[in-house]
């Protein structure tokens, strides 16, 4: 059985398991108020003999909000045609493509209510692309991420190191000078040939720490010592 089926199977259960507490607790509500003599009201005879009632009374007691439907979901039911459907898997380091299918409307709708962390819009050319955004490290990132210096000077992230220039993303102008002035050769050496980058808080701790030379950390700085 799959993920899909298992998932299926247990809203049924719940549903059941909803209805099973929402009449036991009804039932003593009932009790209750038939010992202190209290009068049973119009609303809560209709809530007792009619389910979807009670069960709709049941979810604004919660604050339930009602489900909103996003816009380019409507469109393609407007349109009914079958659609080409792009996911994007958008890691903290690095991106993985692939294509799912030709879809109908409906199992797109029924895609994006499986998965809410979904991010879906509708393309000029008429695909559907949708958005995954994961913490982590992309299969790239993770067998051949390299942070170091483009030759331009830009903090870089390489599939390889930075020799072979294949470049993955570029962050930010770097004020190699003042890098020069303040690091020691070997931290330098070692950005120059590559830092291999093996795990999420790696990743994010040499962007940290390379962004106080960053051309326009260092500019906002410079201003702030003029200024004092």
């Amino acid at each position: 059985m799959n993920i899909f089926h298992i998932k299926k199977h247990l809203k049924k259960r719940w549903r059941r398991w909803r209805r099973a507490i929402w009449t036991v607790c009804a039932c003593g509500l009932v009790a209750v108020m038939a010992w202190l003599g209290m009068p049973l009201s119009d609303q809560m005879e209709r809530l007792m003999t009619n389910e979807p009632i009670a069960i709709e009374t049941l979810g604004k007691w919660q604050g339930a909000a009602p489900e909103v439907t996003e816009e380019w979901l409507v469109d393609l039911e407007k349109d009914k045609r079958t659609r080409i459907v792009h996911l994007t898997k958008i890691y903290t380091c690095g991106e993985e493509s692939s294509v799912l299918g030709i879809m109908r409307p409906d199992e797109i709708a029924a895609l994006m209510k499986e998965h809410p962390e979904y991010e879906g819009r509708l393309g000029a050319g008429g695909d559907v692309w949708i958005d995954e955004r994961i913490n982590g490290l992309s299969d790239i990132c993770k067998t051949r991420g390299y942070i170091g210096l483009d030759r331009d000077g830009n903090l870089t992230l390489f599939d390889g190191p930075p020799k072979k220039e294949k470049v993955i993303r570029t962050f930010f102008q770097m004020d190699v000078e003042m890098m020069e002035s303040a690091l020691p050769a070997d931290v330098l050496k070692q950005l120059q040939q590559g830092i291999r980058i093996q795990d999420v808080e790696e990743y994010n701790s040499v962007l940290s720490t390379f962004s106080d030379y960053a051309i326009e950390q260092s500019e906002r700085v410079m201003q702030q010592n003029e200024g004092q």
